[in-house]
């Protein structure tokens, strides 16, 4: 285990730094506040004793800079000081214990390590709890384990609490709507409305009133006030599916409403400010759209905050029977039919066949199983579902979240699909860019764990 001294009294140092290694723990030193969070910052440290009074920055601006980061770690305030008040302030601000210095012996320090130690692992293991319990209320209609799907989980669970536009990636029939149902039910706007457009049925003669909306009379036909979609997803919202069949003429006006967020009614003068988060979705290769010009690279940049992949369903084969059966029923019970069952044969058969049409077709098939189907077990999907499976697609699936770029960015299942570690190692390049070289800003900007974020800095070999 690391433990971090930060103390700027040497003795101080030695002496604590003389009972931690007896307990056989690791000692990092740092002998003011700053260089404190320098460490922290830079390497994995598993428990703090940290002194209030320092130059630079004190104990306090320390844990106020863990606190406003997000980085937990067991705390413990070694001081001279006995002031109560002093005591409560280092509580309030995230702190396990509070020692003070003349009472210090090797086993009041041992208690207190352990002691914060064990409050640590409980509070993790119920954060991992209540993560678990909010992972199944969101995910509810998406079934399966598979690894490519729970990554893919994960990264929802990483973004959701965050405002950024999230780009859902993945062949047709994949489920992205659920998935960005998932990203609004779980973000801070989910008391707002969640507000599905098919960008591929707008029309250009349409698109201004749909999209923006149009006032009484702007028009005939317009008998009354109508808000557009972006207006209906204020405070909430707005899943912009199919995203890459949109015409290049909305496009254009699509970018300025992102850009401003604002929307002027057909028929009006004033504009009028919308707040929306937006998620889209598409199956089209971006960097052939962008390079053939039918994509705006500029739009593209805008909606690709946080890219998400959606596995396609023959990535999960070990999904398929918990999918097949869970599909038999929904149908069985929305129209009254007698539970019904698959045979062993028929859950073999799954695999079998690749899918093009993914959790849609299987679904579709599983339907018309269960209608032609005489007895109350099913013996095979469906007559028309023979044939050999293709070759999976061999797609190496990450921890955390990829990052494309209009050069190399595809959907899930392009012959010339970007990797995966492509994607990732673009993502932590940017993050930490970005970030002007700060770990922690960096991590925290893509939701995952300085540890985690160091390891991806080494595999990629990014100097810090």
């Amino acid at each position: 285990m690391r433990v971090l001294i930060a103390d700027d009294d040497a003795t101080s140092r030695k002496q604590l730094g003389h009972f931690i290694s007896k307990m056989g723990h690791r000692i990092l030193i740092a002998n003011d506040g700053q260089e404190c969070i320098d460490i922290i910052e830079r390497e994995a440290v598993d428990i703090l004793l940290l002194d209030i009074k320092m130059p630079k920055k004190d104990g306090f601006d320390v844990l106020e800079h863990l606190k406003g980061l997000k980085i937990q770690i067991p705390v413990i305030m070694v001081t001279a000081s006995d002031e109560i008040e002093m005591a409560v302030r280092c509580m309030q601000l995230g702190a396990y214990t509070y020692i003070t210095k003349g009472k210090l012996d090797s086993e009041v320090l041992r208690i207190a390590v352990s002691g914060a130690i064990k409050a640590f692992n409980l509070q993790q293991e119920n954060q991992r709890l209540e993560k678990e319990l909010i992972s199944k209320d969101l995910f509810q209609h998406i079934r399966g384990k598979s690894y490519t799907l729970e990554q893919a989980k994960e990264l929802v669970m990483q973004v959701m609490k965050t405002d950024l536009n999230v780009l859902l990636l993945g062949e047709s029939g994949t489920g992205k709507e659920l998935f960005a149902q998932a990203i609004h039910e779980g973000s801070q706007r989910k008391s707002g409305a969640f507000v599905p457009v098919n960008c591929a049925a707008i029309s250009n003669e349409l698109a201004d009133s749909l999209l923006f909306g149009h006032k009484k009379g702007a028009f005939t036909g317009a008998n009354s006030d109508h808000a557009g979609f972006f207006e209906q997803a204020d405070g909430g919202t707005i899943f912009l599916d199919e995203i890459g069949d949109m015409n290049s003429e909305i496009q254009a006006k699509v970018l300025r409403v992102l850009q401003e967020k604002k929307v002027r009614r057909v028929g009006e003068k004033t504009e009028r400010a919308v707040d929306f988060r937006v998620v889209s979705a598409t199956n089209r290769d971006f960097s052939k759209a962008i390079r053939d010009n039918i994509f705006r690279e500029d739009l593209y940049y805008r909606l690709e905050g946080f890219p998400i992949s959606i596995p396609p369903l023959r990535e999960r084969s070990g999904d398929l029977p918990v999918v097949a059966k869970y599909f038999l029923e929904q149908f069985c019970t929305a129209n009254n039919l007698q539970a019904m069952q698959f045979s062993q044969n028929a859950l073999a058969g799954l695999e079998c066949y690749h899918w093009p049409g993914n959790v849609r077709e299987l679904k579709n098939a599983v339907q018309r199983a269960a209608v032609t189907s005489r007895s109350t077990t099913i013996e095979n999907i469906a007559p028309s579902l023979q044939g050999t499976r293709q070759p999976d697609l061999a797609m190496e699936r990450l921890e955390e979240p990829p990052q494309p770029s209009p050069a190399s960015a595809q959907p899930a299942g392009a012959q010339e699909a970007v990797t995966m570690d492509e994607l990732e190692q673009s993502a932590v390049r940017r993050a930490f860019s970005q970030a002007q070289g700060n770990a922690s800003k960096a991590a925290d900007s893509l939701g995952i764990s300085r540890a985690t974020f160091y390891r991806k800095l080494k595999k990629y070999g990014i100097s810090e």
